[in-house]
This record gives C-alpha cells, sequence and structure tokens, in this order.
C-alpha cells in the first residue's frame, strides 16, 4: 500500500517512519523542504497509485481546510482523505459533505502517542463509513501498539476526534489529580521524598499508569520542578469537551475544574483573588496585601 501525508512535524514524521518500518510506502509532503519528499499537494498527489490514501497532519482549523480544500481538486473518486490532527468533530462533517460531492472518501482519525508513538504505537481511534475505513486499515494496523487493543472503529463520520477529544478531557483531570497530590505532598513536613511516594505508587495502586510513569520521569530531571514555571496551555479540546458536555447536559466538574486550573495557571496576580480580598476586608475588617 501507498499513502501520502502531508504534515511532517513532531508526531507526522515520527509516524511516517512507523508506517515504513511496517513496510508500506510513504510519500510525504510538508512545507518545510528539508521534511518532505516531495514539494508540493499536486506532485504528491501524481506520485500516488489510485485509489490514493492521502493522510493530513496538519493544525486544526485553517491550515486543515486549506488542506482539504485543496486535495479535493486534486484526488479523484474513490480516493481517501484522513483527518488525523486535531480537528473539532464538527468540521469533520462539513469534511466529509464537501468530499462526498466529488465522490471523494473521509476518515477522521483521533492519534494519541505523543513522541512516544514511534516505537510504542499510536493509538487510534477512527470515525467514517466502513468502505472508506477498510481502505486504511493498512496503516492503522502499522500504526497501532502490538497486540488487540489501540485502535478503535468508534463509528460515523466525526465520531474518531469525538472520542480522541473526550480521552484528552480525561487527561486533563487526570493530570489535574496528579498535580494536586504532588503539591499538597511537597507542603508538608513530614514527607521527605515526594519523589519516591510518587515512585512506590508505581507498582500495585490503583493510581499506577503511564501519565503517573511520566511524573516520576519528571520528577528524576527535576526533583522540585524548580526550573519551570507555572503557566499550562491547553491545546483547545479540553475547552471542546467541555462545550459538548454542555450541549448535552452532562456533568463534567472533575474535566471543566481541570480546565479552569490552566486559565489560573495564566494569571500571575489573579483579579478574582482581588475582588475576593476586597470582599473579606469589606464585610470582616479581615487584612489586605497591597501592592
Amino acid at each position: 500500500m501507498e499513502l501520502g501525508l502531508v504534515g511532517l512535524g513532531k508526531m507526522g514524521g515520527n509516524m511516517r517512519e512507523r508506517i515504513r518500518r511496517a513496510g508500506l510506502t510513504v510519500i510525504g509532503y510538508d512545507r518545510n523542504p528539508d521534511l518532505a519528499d516531495v514539494h508540493s499537494l499536486e506532485e504528491l498527489v501524481g506520485a500516488l497509485k489510485g485509489p490514493r490514501v492521502v493522510w493530513v497532519m496538519v493544525p486544526a482549523g485553517a491550515a486543515t481546510q486549506s488542506t482539504i480544500d485543496e486535495l479535493a481538486e486534486l484526488l479523484e473518486p474513490g480516493d481517501v482523505v484522513v483527518d488525523g490532527g486535531n480537528s473539532r468533530w464538527t468540521d469533520d462533517e462539513k469534511h466529509a459533505e464537501e468530499l462526498a460531492a466529488k465522490g471523494i472518501g473521509f476518515v477522521d482519525c483521533g492519534v494519541s502517542g505523543g513522541v512516544w508513538g514511534l516505537e510504542n504505537g499510536y493509538a487510534l481511534m477512527y470515525g467514517g463509513d466502513a468502505e472508506n475505513v477498510a481502505k486504511v486499515l493498512p496503516v492503522f494496523d502499522a500504526l497501532k501498539p502490538k497486540g488487540d487493543f489501540g485502535a478503535v472503529h468508534a463509528g460515523k463520520v466525526g465520531a474518531g476526534h469525538f472520542a480522541k477529544m473526550v480521552h484528552n478531557g480525561i487527561e486533563y483531570a487526570m493530570m489535574q489529580a496528579y498535580a494536586e497530590g504532588w503539591e499538597l505532598l511537597e507542603k508538608v513536613d513530614s514527607v521527605t521524598d515526594v519523589r519516591e511516594v510518587f515512585r512506590s505508587w508505581q507498582e500495585g495502586t490503583v493510581i499506577r499508569s503511564w501519565l503517573l510513569d511520566l511524573a516520576v520521569n519528571a520528577l528524576d530531571e527535576d526533583e522540585h520542578l524548580e526550573r519551570l514555571k507555572g503557566y499550562a496551555q491547553d491545546s483547545g479540546e479540553g475547552r471542546w469537551t467541555v462545550e459538548a458536555a454542555i450541549d448535552h447536559s452532562v456533568p463534567l466538574p472533575a474535566i471543566t475544574a481541570s480546565l479552569f486550573a490552566r486559565f489560573a495557571s495564566r494569571q500571575d496576580d489573579s483579579p478574582q483573588m482581588k475582588m475576593i480580598a476586597a470582599l473579606r476586608n469589606q464585610f470582616g475588617g479581615h487584612a489586605v496585601e497591597r501592592k
């Protein structure tokens, strides 16, 4: 099988290598000519035999839309486009409809694995018609971890990215729980080796996980995380998860709180806490700290 792969950054570049290791042919395009096998989408499509499969790994939003728009003019009926980026599931429905008008199939695929995926494999959640999914299965098999699990046909178009979005929302909450526990352990005088407490949890406990293993890795590199700034960005999928929960009246208190905690991390001097301090001073005469 041949695959066209658009976007050869941190994820895409490693995915190209893993697919090639499985014996499949990958022709990659990236705006950075040092990474690319070909130098335009037109050249990429021309180098593939039909029916073609082109996998898009570019940032969600305008970049994905423009890439799919261009592919729609270059591909032929029977070809398939896979969006493996972090697109919103509602965009998938739009892209599928636009491509279907030209006889081109569409599959959305949420990909998890980060920088470890090359060696460990990527967890894949994909959505789309069975006919289109079947054309991509050899690539899914090459990318997934060894064993029976790690890849799922989640449902209709959009289901893959929706599942990946919920996965990332859960990830937010799990990371927040580890972070809060770590801070509390660091705060008390009686616990003298927080890093080793975390390490002890890696075996035999109900909270052991890959995220816990990564936390221990981080503490091995910087025991008290003194070299880091307490600022956490969000990719957008946490926000989409909370918005979907509101739309479907599903309570997500832990995931929502973890998202808001990231917002709080970006404030050097919290405006909300200024108001709380002012109110405590007004009603109770409590002391305030002034600049």
